[in-house]
């Protein structure tokens, strides 16, 4: 009644009479002795006891629709649609992977991977989950921390070696391949030991707001470069990349799945995560 606005048209999407309506109404207004719908000319308002009322029952049918489904998608075929979010570096060198696994394993279930630096908003795109790495900013979504990443400081092998660096002070001469993406590109704190900390400020080469260009730019010997280690692993392992100072910390940032804000996942949405998560234990 509340959100149709009048008897005729709660009638109708009943699929019952007006009269019953009515009667059904005063019934409920009789038993609960207060008046719930202020009937004009126009339209029904509610009045604040119709409202606080209408306000519970919404949530208490939105919990019984979400009880069924959630049953239903707890023997359900992991099937649809997924569709993820991600940075650029991580949505391609981890989460394609994954997602292609993911495919192999469910192949009633399509995936959409939507790469991209900025944040997208997971309601107007329709977004199942997103994969957020660093460090997660105050959010009305729903958000699990899954694992963490280090970050570590590198350089080409060429470029390596031509400096001479012992300490992080030696650091703020030479030249950085500053990542526009983050807050601070050019300021860094260093542990040893988890003690000494240093904080560092270095020398701009040129900036580049992708991760996976900084690394591209790093591998050519533009500079220093503060990267995460999921994308420089295999370049330290082959010897294309150096690790600058590696007694030296940096904070390590985490990995966070951000879901739209909801009381139950559906199967595809667990299955994947659950993938991901094996993964980085691994």
């Amino acid at each position: 009644m509340v959100d149709a606005g009048s008897f005729t048209r709660a009638a109708e999407r009943l699929g019952i009479t007006k009269t019953v309506v009515s009667q059904q109404v005063a019934r409920l207004e009789a038993e609960l002795r207060t008046t719930l719908l202020v009937r004009t000319t126009r339209r029904v308002e509610p009045t604040e006891a119709g409202r606080l009322l209408h306000a519970r029952c919404v949530l208490i049918l939105r919990d019984v629709e979400e009880a069924i489904a959630e049953v239903g998608e707890a023997n359900a075929e992991v099937a649809g649609v997924l569709r993820v979010s991600a940075s650029n570096d991580y949505g391609a060198i981890v989460l394609a992977p994954i997602a292609a696994r993911f495919r192999k394993k469910f192949p009633a279930c399509g995936v959409e991977l939507l790469i991209s630096d900025a944040i997208i908003d997971l309601i107007d795109n329709k977004i199942d989950l997103s994969i957020r790495v660093g460090w997660l900013e105050d959010s009305s979504q729903q958000a699990r921390r899954i694992g963490t990443f280090r970050q570590i400081l590198v350089a080409s092998r060429d470029f390596a070696a031509g400096i001479r660096v012992d300490k992080p002070e030696d650091l703020s001469s030479l030249p950085l391949v500053a990542n526009a993406v983050l807050r601070k590109p050019f300021t860094w704190n260093f542990t040893r030991g988890g003690f000494e900390p240093r904080t560092i400020t270095l020398r701009e080469a040129f900036s580049i707001n992708s991760t996976p260009a900084v690394l591209e730019a790093t591998l050519a010997g533009g500079g220093l470069a503060v990267l995460p280690d999921y994308l420089v692993v295999d370049h330290l392992s082959q010897g294309r990349l150096v690790h600058v100072l590696p007694d030296w910390v940096l904070p390590s940032g985490g990995i966070h799945v951000v879901y739209p804000a909801a009381r139950f996942r559906p199967q595809k949405v667990t299955q994947f995560v659950s993938m991901l998560t094996e993964h980085i234990r691994d």
